[in-house]
């Protein structure tokens, strides 16, 4: 479960924006990687747990079918993040170099959207939230700034493949639980 949260974590939206977002600066800075990080990872982080705490309320009821529903909901995220991939051209053309709260906060709201479903269905798992947001917060600040810092050196190369890997993963996470509750994997 671990390894899952943390391939959830790395979050491969963040680390295409902020690619993108490398793409535009022409001299990066520390602190221009660490505001990146710290913004992302932060709502990276808060976004699946007031989806884990708004689930929790409804749980009881929806029990019967909660495999099903964390399967729709990382398969409809994963297949959105692939879809966005061969979309990202135009994003990224609007993307600027600035790192204040006004580019940063709705590129942070934006990308952790989806990660307010992800703890959705968290609150169907069996697992410690606090220790998958902080999981969640601090792998994706590590990918946040490797992807500012990639973006300023490779460019946009790998920016459609970490999104679709990252799409993928989770549309093979949510199979994982709908195979492991339909009882086709132990």
């Amino acid at each position: 479960m671990l390894i899952q949260i943390l391939l959830i974590g790395v979050s491969m939206d963040t680390f295409a924006v902020s690619i993108g977002k490398g793409l535009t600066v022409k001299k990066l800075r520390g602190l221009d990687a660490l505001k990146t990080a710290l913004w992302f990872g932060g709502f990276q982080a808060l976004f699946p747990l007031l989806g884990y705490f708004a689930a929790s309320t409804f749980s009881k009821y929806v029990t019967a079918v909660d495999h099903w529903i964390i399967f729709g909901l990382l398969a409809l995220i994963g297949g959105n993040m692939v879809r966005e991939a061969f979309e990202e051209d135009e994003e990224n053309a609007k993307e600027t170099p600035e790192f204040d709260w006004r580019h940063m906060l709705p590129l942070a709201v934006a990308c952790s959207i989806d990660a307010f479903a992800v703890g959705v269905s968290f609150a169907f798992m069996t697992l410690n939230i606090w220790l998958s947001v902080v999981i969640i917060g601090i792998t994706t600040d590590l990918f946040s700034a490797a992807g500012l810092y990639i973006g300023r050196v490779f460019g946009s190369r790998w920016q459609k493949p970490a999104q679709i890997a990252g799409g993928v993963v989770l549309i093979l996470i949510g199979l994982k639980v709908l195979f492991e509750h339909l009882g086709f994997l132990g």
